[in-house]
Formats: structure tokens, C-alpha cells, sequence
């Protein structure tokens, strides 16, 4: 009686003991499940913060971004000056200048407007200034891994119109020459540039056109008009070719060449029409070296 006694007991207290301690063990699994619950949650907020600002800091990014990135890409020769806006959205007044440290500088007279947007696997720019461009122009970018390409899609007839003034900003010869008349874009199928580990290629044509030119260094009212063309050569793997020609003038000049890896290279001539050669004498010591009528354009 008393063993069973003993027995029983022993069995309820061991019983308890059992039932204690699988609920002290669920009690300690629950708060272990509601801690990973609540330390996941803390790291999704954070997570959320941080794609917010990120959006925010994307979304609304200073037109200064993008004014910094032109002048450091063009070693400070074009100046995005007084950005307003967003890199998205903005607008700026463009400056040309002679680079760091330059004394030179030469701002267009109406600011240039901008909006940004994606298209496709990259971006298009949409471009406007009441002074110089015909419309809206609209530039597709597409960024790749060592690559970049950008194409022109051109509004009908040309493209923009600049004073070649402006082009003094640039410093030598430009400062010197002190042209007049006015520097035409002209590309009516457009233009595809791509650069690939610094080489550039072209598909396209483009024409640059100074029209009635003039310069301090001529006491004639107008030196010509004249043309340079770009086009990409496929048998050169489609590197930019120039062809430079005149189109009319007392000022002759011809001469080609192409834009490759090592940047620029230009061979040519300029010469007076005959019975302008004491009016242009000066200008052909300064366009280049002289040789007897002729004054020879080499350039890279």
C-alpha cells in the first residue's frame, strides 16, 4: 500500500514535471519566433528607408550633377553655367571656354532646356534653346560595359544654328580669328556615335557649316562659306572621316582626315582667290604654315 502509494506520487510528480517543462519549452520557442519576427521586420523598415532615399536622392538630383559630369567629360571646355532644375529636368546657360585656368569664355545668348527620360535599355534627351536649335532635338544614349552609344534624331532640315563668335570662347585661333557669320548643324538622316574603349565609330552623316564667315583679320566683309562633313567609313571600321571644302568665298580651303583613338587628325590647305591675295595675307599666316600662295593646315 504504501509503495503504491509511493508509486503514484512519483508518477503525478514526474507527470507535472513533463507537462512544466514542454510548456516552459514552447513559451521560450514563441519568444525566440516573435524576436526573428521582429528583427526581420526592423531590417525591412531599414531596407525601406534606404531605397527611399536612394529614390528621393535619384529622383531629385540637382541639375549641378549633370553640369559637373559636361564639364568634367569635356575637360571644362563646355560649362553648363547657372544649372537650374534637375538632371532630369533643367536648364543652364551654355559657356565655351579654353579649359582649366582658361581667360577665355563665350556664352550663348538664351538658356538651353532639357528633359531626360528612360527609353528602353537606356536614356533620350530632349534638347531646346530659342536662339539656337531648330525645335526640339532629341539624343538617344545607350551605356553599355566599356561602350556608349548616342544616336541624333534630328527635327526636319537642320539641326541647330550658333554665332561662330561663340566659338572664341575656345581660345586659340578661335580668340585670335574673331570670326563672324554663324556655325550650322546639319544631319537630315541622323547620326549613330558609339564609343568603345575610346575609339569612336559613326554610322550617318553630319555637316557643319559656317555660313558667311568673317574675320578681323580680313578687311574683306565676308571671307565664304564652307563645309565639313563627317561621315563613318566602314572600311576603317567605321571611323569618322572629315572632308573639309569650299562651298563659295575669296578664302579657299580644303582638306580630310579622320577622328580616331588618338583624337583628330586633319591635313589641308587654305588660299586666296585670285586678286584677294593682299586682303587675306595676314589671315594665311595665322590659319596655318605658309608656304609660298598657300598656307598648310595640319592638325594632330
Amino acid at each position: 500500500m504504501i509503495r503504491g502509494a509511493i508509486r503514484r506520487k512519483s508518477g503525478r510528480r514526474l507527470w507535472s514535471n513533463t507537462v512544466a517543462a514542454t510548456g516552459w519549452g514552447e513559451s521560450t520557442f514563441a519568444e525566440q519566433a516573435w524576436d526573428k519576427s521582429r528583427g526581420a521586420a526592423a531590417r525591412w523598415g531599414v531596407a525601406g528607408v534606404l531605397v527611399g532615399v536612394l529614390v528621393g536622392v535619384v529622383a531629385f538630383a540637382p541639375a549641378t550633377w549633370l553640369a559637373s559630369a559636361v564639364a568634367s567629360a569635356t575637360q571644362q571646355r563646355l560649362l553648363l553655367a547657372d544649372a537650374r532644375g534637375t538632371v532630369w529636368s533643367g536648364s543652364a546657360v551654355p559657356i565655351l571656354t579654353g579649359g582649366q585656368d582658361s581667360h577665355d569664355a563665350s556664352a550663348l545668348p538664351s538658356r538651353l532646356e532639357w528633359t531626360i527620360g528612360p527609353n528602353g535599355l537606356g536614356f533620350e534627351v530632349r534638347a531646346r534653346q530659342a536662339c539656337c536649335l531648330n525645335g526640339t532635338v532629341a539624343l538617344q544614349l545607350r551605356p553599355g560595359l566599356g561602350r556608349v552609344t548616342v544616336k541624333l534624331l534630328p527635327p526636319a532640315g537642320w539641326v541647330g544654328q550658333w554665332p561662330s563668335a561663340w566659338l572664341g570662347g575656345l581660345g586659340t585661333p578661335f580668340n585670335t580669328l574673331q570670326l563672324g557669320g554663324a556655325v550650322r548643324l546639319a544631319s537630315p538622316a541622323g547620326i549613330t556615335l558609339e564609343s568603345v574603349q575610346g575609339r569612336w565609330r559613326m554610322e550617318g552623316r553630319a555637316d557643319v557649316e559656317l555660313v558667311a564667315a568673317s574675320s578681323r583679320l580680313s578687311t574683306l566683309d565676308t571671307l565664304g562659306s564652307y563645309r565639313l562633313t563627317l561621315t563613318g567609313d566602314p572600311a576603317s571600321a567605321g571611323a569618322p572621316q572629315l572632308t573639309l571644302s569650299t562651298l563659295e568665298g575669296a578664302l579657299q580651303l580644303s582638306g580630310t582626315g579622320n577622328w580616331g583613338t588618338g583624337g583628330v587628325r586633319f591635313r589641308g590647305e587654305a588660299k586666296a582667290s585670285s586678286g584677294d591675295e593682299t586682303a587675306l595675307s595676314n589671315l594665311l599666316n595665322i590659319i596655318g604654315r605658309r608656304d609660298g600662295a598657300r598656307s598648310v593646315i595640319s592638325i594632330g
